[in-house]
């Protein structure tokens, strides 16, 4: 630009001043959202070996080797696309200890938390990893890998409780813990305000945008929160399902005025579903339910209405009196179309499979609209180790640099203690006994320990401490003090004598000087003070005498003890060599067999484990000589009998005694004799003479599951609640067999004829006679598929392929007998025979009830027999890769109770807030509203409206 004229200089400052002034205000625009939204940004890749910046999202990424020594950088198998924070995971010990991560927060800020695994072997015969994962001492989830291929996520939301929080893993219960990302997000100071985050989190269970073009989800930069909104066409397992006739998909290019309290990315508004028939409808199971949550609705008009033309509609389904019949009207609430309106539920209870509906009004010439929601679990949060008593461990901590235990993190006390400290039970738990004998501790001891008066135990002895003995007068509760071999000096404090619960002192080889305190010598005490020889006491045989006549009082209790031990093994032992020879001797396995006479022969190659022999004569006495049959097992008759001991059993004879019968008779006693599980029916003994195979069980008093689930009379025992806890049962047993043996043991003969019920109805497996081991050679084994009719795995029968899955085919089958109460092949299946069929046809229909037994319609939770009905149906997926793992049926049968229990600890007493008036205005949905805190009098939530 060219400035004439004599006011030439004064248009040229002008013209530089507001060129500053536009440049300023660019500046001061830009740098709060760089710093709000990027530098306030911690994203850790986990296993990392460096430094990098993502290139889809523009995030930087750090490496966590400078962040923890802890675990071992893992290369992943099966990488999850070019993601470069998915090429690693960190694995940590398989142990009691915890491993912890440190986020720097700033106090009452709200953040979001998350933390995503991506195991990557996609080997699905092998164990994966289940472990815990804490926020502080919150347990914030279990993570369960059923698949190594899929990422997990886990997500947060809290108000920071202090200048840091702890992100830990620990107590894994198969497999070893791992992380491969942890992320910290902080929010804006209105997001995600609720009356409740003083004590309770919120765990995110959904966020979901509907209408999304694909099934990529939307993250940073078009969130600027980085929010994770999964789209609607992400077909992950049990997701969303039961969509309406006539649901349509809808998007705008145009800008959407998102300025609410939630702040949710345009790009997501944008699209949304329309019910065009009057009607949405959607099921979502929500991971962690039943449980009380808040819910969040996000609608925009994006469609241009004519003035003619309104879109008006309510809440269907779940039905609340109070709120269905509130009437949402997008541009009345929102005041104006392609203006976001966020009707929220600040406080309410869902089970874990939700099922919502959305149906348009008389008066209204559109149907109902969606663009977003979003859930979010409460989560208590627990109580943390006193501060006190974590500022006197921190300070001895500092006392050892570079040793290993100093490296323990997170809270001392959950979700596991510090290996060197035991914690009280208390809440807050407080630390009672700390153990650092020998712990390479240097300097004097910390004066902090002064403020932990819940100390009963202090081992502090062989270190090289200096200085005196610091001022303990507040620790009222101390017991055992142990500080010798140090390097301590000085006098004795007098106090010393005056703790009133001290009974045990420990200061030999020191360099105290100076006078015994009196008290500590006129007190009943085991006080050693050795190896000091400048501390002099005034009454020294005094002391001597206390230190002998305690000495002895110690030495004669040990011996009591040992006395009485030795009284117990004897009356053991003449128990045992009481017994009848006669009747009962203890052989091996491989020793009883002879291949000659084709007994156990090559098939006691299981294991030499030992067997008890029980005598032929002895079961023809137990049986009164087989008179009463009480089944029919897989090789032979079953009877019932008792024993001399009043024992009942169940007595199986080998009625085949081919060379197949022969092979799993011995297959039977070698597996029984090596697996011990609750829900396994135990072998008690067994017996081969006169060329009998007899095998004696604990008797079963309620039979078999079969048996209850087609006698019309015994039907009735089994209402739902029994049918679940049996398949749970079933389930853990056949987990135990997959996993917890090794090496794995396949049943190959599931079904409700070998699931046994006792006394309790509790089921327990059996029959094992077709069993394999996992690993086993089946090159000498017949190629025939073994099985039942009805039951056989269809992929096994094809391709002579044995996994697990073929088991767990087996078990699906057994879960839809559960539901209908039908047999596995019937004609009143139509052409296929099959229930199979039968099944699925009825539950792609959305017709649960139909499927149902009689004798429980009406009497259930449906979402209770959804959850088991989903289950049973991967279950019997044509191929076994599709199939779940045992572990993840009996997860699904422990959710499935829960939602018929309508019971969840983690949902429970939300302290209440302030009240307000109910709002004039009701326009908002059932399951969304936006509510007040809740009346929690007589321990019940009922939330109030705003």
């Amino acid at each position: 630009m060219l400035l004439h004229g004599e006011d030439g200089p004064l248009r040229l400052i002008d013209f530089i001043s507001q060129y500053c002034q536009t440049v300023f205000f660019w500046v001061l625009l830009f740098i709060p959202f760089v710093v709000c939204q990027v530098a306030e940004f911690i994203s850790i890749d986990c296993g990392g070996i460096s430094n990098y910046t993502d290139q889809n999202t523009g995030l930087a990424w750090i490496s966590d080797a400078g962040i923890t020594t802890q675990g071992k950088a893992i290369e992943v198998e099966n990488r999850n696309g070019d993601l470069q924070q998915y090429q690693r995971r960190r694995e940590f010990p398989a142990d009691d200890k915890k491993y912890c991560y440190n986020l720097p927060t700033e106090e009452r800020r709200r953040y979001i938390v998350r933390a995503t695994f991506l195991y990557g072997s996609t080997d699905n015969l092998g164990t994966y990893p289940k472990f815990e994962l804490y926020l502080d001492a919150t347990k914030w989830a279990t993570v369960t890998v059923v698949d190594g291929s899929t990422i997990y996520v886990k997500e947060m939301i809290i108000r920071a409780p202090s200048d840091a929080i702890d992100v830990c893993l620990c107590c894994a219960t198969t497999g070893a813990p791992f992380i491969s990302t942890l992320e910290l997000r902080q929010l804006n100071l209105s997001m995600y305000a609720t009356d409740f985050e003083d004590t309770f989190y919120l765990k995110v269970t959904a966020r979901v945008n509907f209408g999304a073009p694909t099934d990529d989800s939307i993250r940073y930069p078009d969130d600027p929160y980085d929010r994770i909104w999964e789209s609607d066409l992400f077909k992950r397992q049990n997701y969303l399902v039961g969509v309406a006739s006539g649901t349509e998909r809808i998007s705008t290019s145009k800008d959407i005025d998102v300025n609410t309290r939630e702040y949710p990315p345009v790009k997501v508004m944008q699209t949304a579903v329309v019910g065009t028939k009057g009607r949405l409808s959607y099921r979502l199971n929500l991971e962690d339910f039943p449980a009380n949550a808040r819910a969040y609705a996000y609608f925009a008009e994006i469609e241009n209405l004519r003035s003619n033309e309104t879109r008006k509609f309510k809440m269907e389904s779940p039905y609340v009196p109070d709120y269905s019949n509130a009437v949402v009207n997008i541009v009345e609430n929102a005041n104006g179309s392609y203006k976001l309106y966020e009707p929220s539920y600040m406080n309410v209870t869902f089970d874990f499979v939700l099922s919502f509906s959305f149906v348009k009004t008389p008066d209204s010439s559109k149907g109902p609209l969606l663009n977003a929601i979003e859930i979010s679990k409460y989560v208590p949060i627990a109580s943390k180790t006193s501060i006190q008593d974590v500022n006197g461990l921190k300070a001895l901590q500092a006392m050892s640099p570079g040793s290993l235990w100093v490296e323990d993190a997170g809270d001392p006390c959950n979700p596991a203690h510090w290996e060197w400290v035991i914690c009280s039970g208390t809440s807050p738990p407080r630390i009672t006994k700390i153990s650092l004998s020998g712990k390479n501790l240097t300097g004097i001891i910390p004066s902090e320990l002064q403020n932990m008066d819940g100390l009963t135990e202090l081992w502090l002895d062989g270190n090289s401490l200096t200085g005196t003995i610091p001022d303990f007068t507040n620790l009222i509760n101390l017991q055992i003090l142990h500080l010798e071999n140090n390097r301590l000096s000085g006098s004795l404090p007098p106090y010393l004598g005056n703790l009133p619960s001290l009974q045990q002192l420990y200061i030999q080889n020191n360099y105290f000087s100076g006078e015994i305190p009196p008290a500590l010598l006129s007190r009943k005490l085991i006080f050693n003070f050795e190896g000091n020889p400048k501390l002099t006491q005034g009454t020294q045989q005094r002391a001597h005498l206390k230190l002998i006549v305690w000495s002895s009082v110690a030495a004669l209790a040990v011996l009591i003890v040992m006395i009485f031990g030795c009284l117990l093994l004897l009356r053991n032992f003449r128990r045992k060599i009481s017994l009848p020879k006669s009747n009962v001797e203890v052989v091996s396995l491989r020793a009883n067999s002879n291949p000659s006479t084709g007994s156990l022969g090559r098939e006691g190659h299981f294991m030499d484990e030992v067997t008890c022999h029980i005598k032929l004569s002895e079961i023809e006495t137990a049986t009164t000589n087989f008179a009463k049959n009480i089944g029919e097992g897989s090789f032979g008759p079953v009877y019932y009998g008792k024993m001399r001991d009043g024992k009942e059993v169940a007595v199986k004879i080998m009625a085949d005694t081919s060379r197949q019968g022969k092979k799993q008779f011995a297959t039977e006693v070698a597996l029984l004799s090596r697996i011990h599980h609750r829900n396994l029916v135990p072998l008690i003994g067994n017996c081969e003479e006169a060329n009998h195979g007899i095998l004696v069980y604990e008797y079963m008093h309620n039979g078999t599951l079969r048996d209850h689930i087609h006698d019309p009379i015994k039907k009735k025992k089994l209402d739902w609640l029994t049918r679940i806890r049996i398949a749970e049962d079933a389930a853990k047993g056949l987990e135990y067999l997959h996993t917890g043996c090794s090496p794995g043991i396949i049943h190959r003969d599931v079904k409700t004829s070998n699931i046994l019920l006792d006394v309790n109805m509790r089921a327990k497996v059996s029959d094992f006679g077709l069993s394999r081991k996992a690993d086993e050679d089946l090159s000498n084994i017949s190629s025939v598929a073994r099985g039942t009719a009805g039951y056989l795995d269809p992929e096994y029968f094809a391709s002579q392929h044995l996994s697990e899955k073929t088991d767990v085919y087996s078990f699906g089958i057994v879960l839809l007998e559960l539901i209908s109460g039908r047999k596995p092949v019937s004609e009143d299946y139509g052409a296929e025979w099959n229930i199979v069929h039968w099944a699925r046809s009825l539950i792609r229909k959305g017709d649960i009830v139909s499927m149902m037994d009689p004798l429980l319609v009406g009497s259930v939770k449906l979402e209770s027999v959804w959850r088991v009905a989903e289950i049973a149906i991967q279950c019997v997926e044509l191929h076994g890769a599709s199939r779940p793992k045992m572990q993840e049926i009996v997860l699904a049968m422990q959710d499935a109770m829960k939602i018929e229990k309508g019971t969840d600890q983690d949902s429970q007493n939300i302290s209440p807030g302030s009240t307000k008036a109910q709002s004039s205005r009701i326009t908002l949905l059932t399951s969304f509203l936006e509510i007040e805190s809740p009346d929690v009098s007589n321990h019940s939530i009922a939330p109030s409206a705003r």
